[in-house]
């Protein structure tokens, strides 16, 4: 036999896990409590399934589980640096002379700023603590307490429609450098603590010079045509290439991190998510959901049930009668390191708006668990410090987003949106649509369980009839704010229309139309139709006569995007096209001057007042805006 399969062998510890991974979001969908990171039940959940379940199995299915864990954990620290975007971060290096205004406008320096003024208050807070409590190492507990969970920024800010914002880019930025340099931070204290100062501290550069290498190695890979043609032929099936250069990837970072200590393999696998993410363009999509099935549908649980079922409530005896004050204190200051750093983002935005994101930022899940377990093996946390932490993980995580969507509740209403009249599967999809460019939407819809419905599906919608006057007061309706009309029926369309018109003399108004007859009614009204039956033999023509440009225009569309950019820099002003330095993943398709349009090459001159047609990644548009803007 060339393998030797032995079925003696508890299988029970992993059902028992595997039950609880199946069971958490199942429970959170049927209960309507998809708010609640799963990651918080699993964690509840763990604790009562060690205490009356997992109680007293043998040592090797529990190394196994344990085992399950660490794996969990690895991939957690992977998925953390893939979800970060290398191109925005680079994007936003200053490139010209640093003003004040410049200052708070460039979301890496103002991120790095915040972070530094955590820090301080951090070690403030904590020298404040250990008057309350004994902390035996006052720099590693501050560490722990300025991380931020990336994991809960970014679905909060996708729900509400702002990850695409100006103010949602600096948000993620921020929380993304705060990850950055609080694992940075992590690996060299924890690497201190328990090697002292020692030459070897500085093999913990080599994961950099790896990064580096790796980074350039794979960017040139890329433009070698047989190494395309066989990543492309062995990415689907049974190959799976990708996935399995993934995983290669994550294991070569681990294991060289391993050989330099184990504090450091926490850095090797979040650098080697951040490899793949600064390589990720095209195929970002469909690679990034593979890979976060496997990790949140199987590995990662494993983790956060395991922090549950290793939960030991009897450690907080430690405190005595000082851990109610402890855990108030702490928790207020968990939050005071991230709300006081934010008030930097005021001017920009106003105080009310930058201090919710302040309390966005103060959610904290896996690496403050994760680190706060570093800490705890290398003594510099007590098993009771070690549970309040996992405590404010679960607090921090529910309190958070409800601040935040407390107080950011009036600007869904505020602003720059489009209000979409019906609440048909076409506007749920185009509110969607909206959202991934960065734009509010709004639905308004009649049928009261409909409204749920959508509603529940994450989907910004008020109940209301659109032939109502009161209904675009409620919406504080402005000129600038697009509405489209998708009752289904052609007559609720026309007659919303003409109240639109004659009650609000509103102008930018879009209506669906399925008769040909009612466009000359539209017309007279100034309103812009959308053709249903023409729009469906356009599509169809297209997939005839030009498939191959139809399918990628429509199948890229989380990745890539038209954009209109308008010039308002006067340093680009009399600028020739080939002397203005585009985003690598920018194209310009068209210049609007005025009425006309101009195919652009090298020689064009720009003006201000032109509009660009540009066509590219999100990373791209922003960079674009950022250089063409005033």
């Amino acid at each position: 036999m060339l393998l030797n399969i032995s079925f003696h062998f508890d299988f029970f510890p992993l059902f028992v896990v595997a039950a609880i991974a199946w069971f958490t979001p199942v429970f959170l969908s049927l209960f309507k409590l998809k708010k609640i990171p799963s990651v918080i039940v699993e964690i509840i959940l763990g604790y009562f399934v060690g205490q009356y379940l997992l109680e007293g199995i043998d040592s090797e299915s529990f190394r196994i589980l344990e085992f399950f864990a660490l794996a969990g954990f690895i991939f957690l620290m992977f998925l953390g640096g893939l979800e970060i975007d290398v191109d925005q971060i680079v994007a936003s290096l200053p490139r010209r002379k640093l003003t004040y205004s410049r200052f708070l406008k460039n979301p890496l320096l103002v991120g790095v700023s915040q972070f530094a003024i955590a820090i301080v208050l951090a070690y403030v807070g904590t020298l404040l603590l250990s008057m309350v409590i004994d902390i035996p190492s006052i720099w590693y507990f501050s560490l722990i307490m300025v991380t931020t969970s990336v994991g809960i920024v970014l679905p909060v800010l996708k729900d509400r429609g702002e990850i695409h914002t100006r103010f949602g880019q600096m948000v993620i930025i921020a929380a993304a450098v705060a990850d950055i340099f609080s694992i940075i931070l992590f690996t060299f204290t924890a690497f201190i603590i328990k090697n002292g100062f020692q030459y070897e501290l500085l093999y913990i550069f080599a994961l950099f010079i790896l990064f580096f290498i790796v980074y350039k190695l794979i960017n040139r890979l890329k433009n070698v045509p047989i190494f395309n043609k066989l990543s492309y032929q062995l990415s689907q099936a049974a190959s799976q290439i990708r996935i399995r250069g993934s995983i290669l990837m994550i294991m070569i970072f681990v294991v060289i991190s391993q050989y330099i200590g184990e504090e450091v393999v926490l850095l090797g696998a979040f650098l080697s998510g951040l490899v793949l993410s600064s390589m990720l363009h095209r195929e970002r999509s469909l690679l990034l959901v593979k890979l976060d099935g496997m990790g949140f549908g199987f590995f990662i649980p494993f983790f956060f049930i395991m922090v549950g079922v290793e939960f030991d409530p009897s450690a907080l005896a430690e405190f005595d009668q000082s851990l109610i004050w402890f855990l108030i204190a702490l928790l207020i200051t968990l939050f005071v390191i991230k709300v006081v750093p934010s008030v930097l983002w005021g001017r920009l935005f106003g105080m009310r708006k930058a201090i919710s994101g302040g309390f966005l930022m103060s959610s904290r899940l896996s690496l403050i668990i994760a680190a706060s377990a570093i800490g705890l093996g290398l003594g510099v946390i007590t098993p009771g410090i070690n549970a309040s932490f996992i405590i404010m993980a679960v607090i921090t995580c529910f309190i958070s987003p409800v601040v935040y969507n407390w107080m950011t509740l009036g600007n869904i209403l505020s602003g720059n949106k489009t209000i979409i009249i019906g609440g048909s599967s076409t506007a749920v999809l185009l509110a969607r649509r909206l959202n991934v460019h960065g734009r509010k939407a709004i639905i308004v819809e009649k049928d009261k369980e409909r409204y749920k419905e959508i509603n529940n599906k994450g989907v910004h919608a008020l109940h209301g009839d659109g032939c109502e006057a009161d209904i675009f007061q409620k919406l504080k309706l402005k000129h600038d704010n697009y509405v489209v009309i998708e009752t289904g029926d052609d007559e609720q369309n026309l007659k919303i229309s003409k109240l639109l018109r004659n009650e609000y003399q509103h102008e930018k108004i879009i209506s669906r139309i399925s008769r040909f007859s009612l466009e000359q009614k539209y017309k007279s009204l100034g309103v812009e139709t959308i053709d249903v039956t023409q729009i469906l033999a356009t599509a169809i023509e297209n997939l005839i006569v030009r498939p191959t440009t139809y399918h990628a225009l429509v199948e890229s569309f989380e990745n890539f995007s038209v954009d209109e950019i308008a010039i308002t820099n006067k340093d680009i002003d009399g600028l020739q096209l080939k002397e203005v330095l585009f985003h690598q993943d920018a194209i310009l398709m068209m210049v609007k001057r005025g009425d006309n349009f101009y195919i652009p090459h090298g020689e064009t001159y720009f003006r201000l007042g032109d509009v660009l047609h540009v066509f590219g990644t999100d990373t791209a548009m922003e960079d674009t805006k950022r250089k063409l803007g005033a």
